[in-house]
């Protein structure tokens, strides 16, 4: 029996994979699903059984899963329709009788204001309805997702948000995804909700210092309000849809939403996570080649996009 991975093909996935693998999982054991199949060639060619997955296939999901005992479902990308999606994953992994399902969502789900909470407290309680055993990852923010930021941030000096003094504490997608491993290789987080954050919550005026310390330069933070910044994004060439969305997203970490510390990370790590000085250094250090010249829409989990005052870039994460 093995542990399948779905949404292998991105970001999170693919990391929770890598770490899986370096803590000695045989290649033959993990099942890595995803939609472009192509991208997972390299897993394939180090013998990981690679398999294709269309959410709105129930035949497919049936396949994906076949002779899984454990199974990570990374949250999917589309807003709107994950509700429908998890559904899917769940019904289909108590069909092909795996026992434990381990789900990436969103901090103090069931509780929270924020935009992106409802479908994940409406799959939280689906799990908990369902037949299997179940390890939920409440994810903060990932410092990712902010790399469209560090990198205008390094081109001009400016850092532009809507969230006020609002803090976020965020963490690194690789210690997220080496949490995920860590759940799905010990039967012992059956049950657990863990709330999965860095170390210490951040605003923007302190990221901007941060910044100006590691990037040599003086970045500064310009606070916009909500009507300055929906202006400045449909300026940028968003719709006025997409433009609110980016708006509420602020509104919620100015609101808090996003601003509470947990230790849980740290006890599925074994180890303090980065802080945010930390956390920017390793984003820095990827490059021009790395995330940071990557895009805006992080991957499936948290779909967010820029705030900088150039056009947002698609930041999938």
């Amino acid at each position: 029996m093995s542990i399948a991975v779905l949404g292998a093909t991105g970001h999170l996935g693919r990391a929770a994979i890598d770490h899986l693998l370096a803590r000695g999982v045989a290649p033959s054991e993990l099942i890595a699903a995803g939609r472009a199949v192509e991208k997972l060639d390299g897993l394939r060619e180090r013998g990981v059984d690679v398999r294709a997955v269309d959410y709105a296939d129930a035949a497919s999901i049936d396949a994906a899963l076949a002779g899984s005992r454990v199974v990570l479902l990374v949250s999917g990308s589309e807003i709107g329709q994950r509700v429908a999606q998890h559904a899917a994953v769940i019904a289909a992994a108590e069909r092909v009788g795996a026992q434990r399902l381990v789900y990436t969502s969103i901090v103090n789900a069931l509780d929270s204001q924020h935009l992106l909470a409802p479908e994940h407290a409406e799959t939280e309680r689906m799990l908990a309805a369902s037949s299997l055993a179940v390890t939920v990852l409440r994810n903060n923010w990932y410092i990712e997702n902010f790399a469209a930021d560090v990198a205008t941030a390094a081109e001009t000096g400016v850092v532009a948000s809507g969230a006020g003094e609002g803090r976020i504490a965020s963490a690194t997608r690789d210690e997220y995804a080496e949490a995920a491993a860590v759940a799905l290789l010990d039967d012992d987080h059956a049950g657990q909700t863990y709330e999965l954050t860095g170390p210490e919550a951040w605003n923007h005026l302190e990221l901007a210092s941060a910044l100006s310390e590691l990037l040599g330069r003086e970045v500064v933070y310009d606070a916009l309000d909500p009507e300055e910044q929906r202006a400045q994004l449909t300026s940028a060439g968003l719709d006025d849809a997409t433009a609110g969305f980016i708006v509420g997203l602020d509104a919620n970490t100015r609101a808090g939403e996003l601003a509470a510390v947990s230790a849980d990370l740290e006890q599925l790590l074994g180890r303090r996570p980065r802080d945010l000085r930390a956390q920017l250094a390793t984003l820095i250090s990827a490059g021009p080649s790395g995330r940071l010249a990557g895009s805006a829409l992080p991957t499936a989990e948290q779909p967010t996009v820029s705030r900088s005052r150039s056009a947002p870039r698609s930041r999938r994460r």
